[in-house]
């Protein structure tokens, strides 16, 4: 006779997930350790020279840099929270593309349109994720009430506040991973 319990093991269930959120504490552990140097130099885009190879870098970079643990925490909670159940519904190669579409779109659009401003962090990727996420029991053929109150609550917000507070938050970000996050699900729920 076979011994039918199990003892209770710990799964690594998300690899691309869990592999950013350690990357994004590292980093910010690096930061606070050099004074912010290591995020100016490697995870902080900003309107630098197209002759400057980190300028390339730094367009996927900076999702990795944090501005402090509350910013790091605020991120990744969202990204834990959400990303094991997108990277399981939509694959880990997927949930990749996710970050470095994210990543590129939102480096052009900050150094375009807003040149002196420095953009780093995973906000733009917790939207999208929180975007996403409203599609998950999405049909062919129907707009599903929680994307639209998703698209209301959060990136409605996010406009909201883009247009009255000056503070040091990038509502861009937040607004543009929003949409990055409704053209994927709509795209990978059809």
């Amino acid at each position: 006779m076979k011994n039918s319990k199990r003892g209770i093991r710990i799964v690594f269930n998300s690899p691309v997930i869990l592999g950013f959120v350690l990357i994004c504490f590292l980093v910010t552990l690096l930061n606070e350790h050099t004074g912010g140097r290591s995020n100016q130099l490697l995870f902080v885009t900003y309107h630098s020279s197209f002759k400057d190879p980190l300028t390339y870098v730094r367009f996927f970079t900076h999702v990795f840099g944090h501005s402090g643990w509350d910013h790091f925490l605020g991120n990744m909670t969202y990204i834990l929270l959400l990303g094991p159940m997108l990277e399981e519904k939509y694959s880990s190669k997927n949930i990749l593309k996710v970050f470095l579409i994210t990543a590129l779109v939102t480096a052009i659009i900050n150094y375009i349109f807003f040149p002196g401003v420095g953009l780093c962090g995973a906000s733009g990727i917790a939207f999208a994720f929180i975007v996403m996420t409203s599609f998950t029991g999405f049909r062919s053929g129907d707009i599903p009430l929680t994307f639209l109150l998703v698209a209301a609550v959060f990136i409605g917000q996010q406009v909201y506040e883009g247009i009255t507070l000056q503070d040091n938050i990038s509502h861009m970000a937040h607004i543009v991973g929003g949409i990055i996050g409704a053209i994927v699900g709509f795209k990978w729920n059809k």
